[in-house]
């Protein structure tokens, strides 16, 4: 019997059992980019966080339908155009070009739709007239402002009063809203910018609005399964998007609300004029795509996490340990081994994949299903030392249990990967490959650790010599033999 899945739910402030409203349907919605620049490695813990969760409902049999949207008309692109002087079309064309090569070096799929607003403003012009006729929302000078007063309920995700939230806010002086609080729905454009027409004049939709209905249009439905995003959009983005979608429908608007840590580096957030901003197309030309992604899953998706070049070091190390395992494993594969496999050995693998999927199904915790195939690679190289030939057939289906459970949930694949002609990983291959002379003498050192019983101390120099590429044999005679992985 399966487990089942446990979400926290932003909206609850708890864990709740997973249940679709239409089983085994899953409608996810998330939260794209705005495309006036290219996109840096937070995006990518966003698109790929949620991409492993989409992998991971699939492998739970259930049927996804996911949509993402990109937003192409915002302050952000209008300005940048400006900047840079030239048309916003031009801008925007761009770099969604570049947000599709980065989604394809990432190795993410893409949503079964990817609405783009500049699409979909004939939709968004009727939801606001319907808010319109229903009382929530007005027109002012040409904008169309939701009213937050009308709507109760205003402020239950971010769990802020309208009393709290009414602190510090202002109108400005362009603005003709009755309340502070009251956010646009559709904005009259100003001389220069694009526009569309609509029942209130010339202009284009806030950026709240596009969200409530391209969800609700390209899932076909008024109440999402999950709508996901990062934290710093619970307020005022996702509140707007629940007061808006509600006010329409009177109905739900998302069942389970998914957010996601935000990233720094080292401890500072990241900003252009710090220096410290770095796209998803840099980070790839340093760092392997499965360490990057390796990073990303050490820590929960909730978590904040922080970006730093030791920490990128580690991911490198455990990634080498896996693609070491992979070539073990090709090796021995050549000389055509086998041998059986008895039900008690499967059962030893299939504990740990329990794990993993027991970690993932307790609010997707990376942390712990990593942790899972950690041990399973772990019990893998003790076969090796063992006699990899007697213990052929486990130590096959272990690798190929890690493998299949990185590929198809993490979407990665250390067992194609070839550290050799990786320039990537020369920082760490290299060195490990300089002096033969202290090689010998960490192996001296740990049998004679062995033969003190002092084995954790042994098994680090194991470990140590294992991610720079050198595998121990220990002989029934009781001599250790190293070689290249």
């Amino acid at each position: 019997m399966e487990n089942k899945i446990l979400i926290y739910n932003s909206l609850s402030r708890k864990k709740e059992e997973f249940i679709p409203l239409n089983h085994p349907r899953v409608n996810i919605y998330t939260c794209g980019v705005t495309v006036y620049d290219d996109s840096h490695i937070g995006h990518a813990r966003s698109l790929y966080i949620f991409d492993v969760i989409r992998r991971y409902l699939e492998y739970r049999r259930f049927d996804v339908k996911f949509v993402r949207n990109i937003t192409d008309v915002d302050d952000k692109i209008i300005n940048r155009a400006n900047e840079l002087k030239v048309g916003w079309q031009e801008l925007v064309k761009k770099y969604i070009g570049r947000y599709y090569e980065d989604l394809e070096a990432l190795g993410i799929k893409k949503g079964d739709f990817e609405p783009r607003a500049t699409e979909n403003i004939a939709d968004m012009v009727k939801y606001i007239q319907t808010l319109v006729d229903k009382g929530y929302a007005y027109e002012a000078g040409g904008d169309v402002y939701f009213n937050v007063r009308k709507f109760p309920d205003y402020g239950k995700l971010s769990g802020q009063s309208i009393d709290q939230m009414e602190t510090g806010v202002r109108i400005g002086p362009s603005e003709l809203k009755h309340d502070p609080l009251d956010f646009a729905l559709w904005k009259k454009s100003k001389e220069g910018e694009p526009f569309w027409d609509s029942p209130w004049g010339q202009g284009r939709p806030g950026w709240h609005i596009e969200c409530s209905v391209m969800s609700q249009k390209f899932l076909k439905t008024d109440t999402l399964d999950i709508h996901a995003g990062g934290r710093d959009l619970i307020f005022p983005h996702h509140e707007n998007e629940i007061a808006q979608a509600e006010a329409l429908t009177g109905k739900q608007f998302a069942k389970y609300w998914i957010h996601h840590g935000l990233l720094t580096i080292n401890g500072q957030k990241m900003s252009k004029s710090l220096g410290n901003f770095v796209t998803i197309k840099d980070a790839l030309k340093k760092y392997h795509l499965d360490v990057l992604k390796l990073f990303y899953l050490q820590a929960h998706y909730s978590s904040p996490i922080d970006f730093s070049e030791k920490k990128m070091t580690e991911e490198k190390q455990r990634y080498i340990s896996f693609v070491r395992l992979n070539d073990i494993y090709k090796e021995y594969r050549l000389m055509n081994l086998n041998n059986a496999l008895s039900l008690k050995d499967a059962g030893i693998v299939k504990e740990y994949e329990h794990k993993f999927e027991s970690a993932m199904d307790d609010d997707f915790s990376t942390p712990q299903a990593l942790a899972a195939l950690e041990q399973l690679k772990s019990y893998a190289y003790s076969l090796h030392a063992d006699d990899i030939v007697k213990n052929w057939s486990k130590f096959e289906y272990s690798v190929d249990t890690i493998n299949r459970l990185l590929r198809d949930i993490f979407g990665m694949n250390p067992d194609i990967a070839d550290l050799m002609v990786d320039l990537r990983f020369r920082n760490i291959i290299d060195e490990s490959l300089k002096d033969t002379k202290i090689i010998d003498e960490m192996v001296e050192e740990r049998s004679k650790l062995k033969k003190d019983q002092r084995f954790a101390e042994a098994d680090k120099i194991r470990k140590d010599l294992e991610v720079k590429g050198i595998i121990l044999e220990d002989r029934k005679d009781g001599k250790t033999i190293w070689r290249w992985s």
